[in-house]
């Protein structure tokens, strides 16, 4: 299963990162807290070098708080790279990001200059959302669907610090399976680019390795079912999801599943972790 899914606004994204990067003193990279990894983008490694950056990993409160800060341990281990779990809805939480890029930019806050900060994130990562909090007000369009952002612009937030926007961006083939199933579960990829069905399966094995427990509350079950396959017709069940003959709607079941995985009504779940070359979610994709 290969996931093709590029916007064409999303190849201008990558000439305008390119010509703005010069003039640029910090980069923020916002990532999915729940899949830090499939959730960013290598092109910007290799184009920002060693410019410093910010990793903010959004949507902690839906993340497992023990894999995160694995993952903020991990990620500043890169040179010129800190790492912060928020959620961008949350001032307090926003509040921190300006702290740290006076403490990363300090000869430039000493010279009294504005701080230029870049700030990156490919589609529904919550990029939008956080450049809302930190301005106090709606600047940037929001919405629980990919690819909302689509013209770059300069946000002066009027703390000493000029935010530069980009339309998400995302790489043309998503060749990677395991990341991409990990993209289409979270909700960053177009509901048209995938099979719900395939993906809702690998979800479902993934989450019965590493989180059983999880679904054994939300889905008020005694004992987890054999195989994925059981476990997505038992919830399709419970949530009315059939068809003449009371047979169960698979397609359905698979949307309801990973509409409360991306949610969090099942609980805090992480998508991935550090240090995992052969993870459940590589195992379950290749069941699948």
């Amino acid at each position: 299963m290969i996931i093709d899914w590029y916007p064409g606004h999303m190849k201008k994204a990558r000439a305008q990162i390119t010509e703005i990067l010069p003039k640029i003193d910090l980069v923020i990279e916002v990532l999915d807290a729940r899949l830090p990894i499939s959730s960013a983008n290598p092109l910007l490694e290799r184009l920002r070098n060693n410019k410093p950056c910010i990793k903010v990993l959004n949507k902690a409160d839906l993340a497992d708080s023990s894999v995160t800060k694995a993952w903020i341990s991990k990620l500043e281990q890169q040179q010129a790279v800190k790492a912060l779990a928020i959620d961008a809805k949350d001032r307090r939480d926003a509040g921190l990001i300006p702290k740290l890029c006076r403490k990363m930019l300090t000869a430039r806050v000493k010279a009294g200059k504005p701080l230029r900060i870049l700030i990156v994130g490919i589609p529904n990562v919550g990029k939008s959302t956080l450049i809302n909090t930190m301005a106090g007000k709606k600047i940037a369009r929001v919405g629980d669907k990919p690819a909302i952002t689509t013209c770059p612009q300069q946000i002066d937030l009027r703390n000493g610090i000029l935010l530069s926007d980009t339309p998400g961006i995302l790489w043309p083939i998503l060749d990677s399976v395991p990341g991409a199933c990990r993209l289409a579960a979270s909700g960053a990829i177009g509901d048209d680019a995938y099979d719900s069905t395939a993906v809702g399966l690998v979800s479902a094995e993934y989450l019965s390795e590493r989180y059983p427990g999880l679904l054994l509350k939300r889905y008020k079950l005694d004992r987890l079912p054999d195989t994925p396959l059981l476990l997505l017709e038992e919830i399709g069940r419970q949530r009315g999801c059939l068809v003449s003959g009371g047979e169960v709607d698979l397609h359905r079941a698979a949307e309801v599943l990973l509409r409360e995985l991306r949610g969090g009504k099942i609980g805090p779940i992480s998508l991935e972790r550090p240090n995992e070359t052969n993870s459940a979610f590589e195992r379950a994709t290749e069941t699948q």
